[in-house]
């Protein structure tokens, strides 16, 4: 890249994340979002994390300082004309997406490189609004992005093989270990996978099979998985989950992916997860 600026767009839990994942490996982050509020929050948060860490001994004051110096805010996309990578973020909405990615196309130099996060929206119509399909690609981080190794990256129908190269790169640059996909496909690999696994799961305890600690300890002990379905799903967000498994009814016209009607009844009662700290356990 040349140079080591990123642009992530969205100020969530994850994009908040990606920021700090960013700064943490030496480049320069900005998070930018609709209101310089909403990216100055996230700020926030990142500084309340990184003094726990100071607290506990893992990181010195100084340390915490170089980070949080590497990371700036912005309620707008200008920044994007000085960066040489962007990672979108924002809610799992195609017309959302297809519209940031529009307003960056317009911004970023040509040679910058659009990547989504998207856990299983379609990168190629993304990349339809761009005139740079060629440099939109998949960067797909799991949470939360400062520890977890892993980053899928998958290509769009007009994905280059310059384009995935430089995502790889890049990734183990930030200390990740990235698979990438042969192909575009909803979902991807993990995603795909765990929503079977956690839908599963949730017929468990729907047809009165076992309660979800039951089954969170049977996966835990019995399968070596360090997460049970439930702790997993309550972290993710059943609104998100929700969403990803309706996307892929859709798109694979496959009734296996349909989720529970339990779900329907807990979103509608406001149990999404551990974020409002109430989903299939009160936090």
């Amino acid at each position: 890249m040349s140079n080591s600026k990123i642009l992530v767009v969205g100020a969530g839990n994850m994009g908040a994340g990606i920021a700090q994942l960013c700064a943490q490996q030496g480049f320069e982050a900005v998070i930018s979002d609709i209101s310089l509020d909403l990216s100055e929050n996230a700020k926030a948060r990142i500084a309340k994390g990184l003094q726990k860490r100071v607290d506990g001994g893992k990181i010195t004051a100084a340390e915490r300082d170089a980070v949080l110096g590497r990371i700036s805010a912005a309620g707008d996309l200008a920044p994007a004309a000085q960066c040489a990578f962007v990672i979108e973020s924002v809610l799992e909405d195609i017309e959302i997406k297809r519209k940031v990615f529009a307003e960056l196309d317009g911004i970023a130099p040509p040679e910058t490189i659009l990547a989504t996060n998207t856990t299983s929206l379609s990168i190629s119509a993304m990349a339809e609004a761009t005139k740079r399909p060629d440099k939109v690609v998949q960067m797909h981080f799991f949470n939360p992005p400062t520890i977890m190794k892993l980053v899928e990256i998958m290509p769009g129908r007009k994905t280059s093989p310059e384009t995935l190269q430089a995502v790889t790169e890049f990734a183990k640059k930030l200390g990740k270990d990235p698979v990438v996909c042969k192909n575009e496909a909803p979902a991807g690999i993990v995603s795909r996978v765990l929503g079977q696994l956690l839908n599963e799961a949730t017929w468990l305890v729907a047809s009165g099979v076992a309660e979800p600690a039951d089954v969170d300890k049977a996966m835990k002990l019995g399968a070596n998985h360090p997460m049970g379905p439930f702790e997993l799903i309550d972290l993710i967000g059943l609104d998100v989950h929700r969403a990803k498994m309706q996307t892929l009814t859709r798109e694979l016209k496959d009734p296996r992916y349909k989720h529970p009607d339990l779900l329907d009844k807990m979103i509608a009662e406001g149990r999404l997860g551990k974020k409002v700290g109430k989903g299939f356990y009160n936090y």
